[in-house]
């Protein structure tokens, strides 16, 4: 699995964030876990867990079968590497 192709998958879901106010950003892609961090409305929202394992997660493995996890971090915890 490449960064590329999380990038690719995430530029499809981007929109869907982007019209609640949010978005997402790749932090890093390392043995099956794809690190991301959630910014604008979506980095504060309730909500955001329930977005980022049924919305985020869920497609980026039905897309990628080789990821495992996604993972959030917050500002400053970015520690995976490509």
């Amino acid at each position: 699995m490449q960064r590329e192709q999380v990038e690719t998958v995430l530029g499809k879901i981007r929109p869907l964030l982007m019209r609640d106010g949010g978005d997402v950003e790749l932090i890093g892609v390392k043995d099956g876990t794809v690190q991301v961090k959630l910014t604008g409305a979506c980095g504060g929202c309730p909500m955001s867990t329930l977005t980022l394992k049924m919305g985020i997660e869920r497609i980026l493995r039905q897309e990628i079968p080789e990821i495992k996890e996604v993972v959030a971090v917050a500002p400053g915890e970015e520690d995976i590497a490509d």
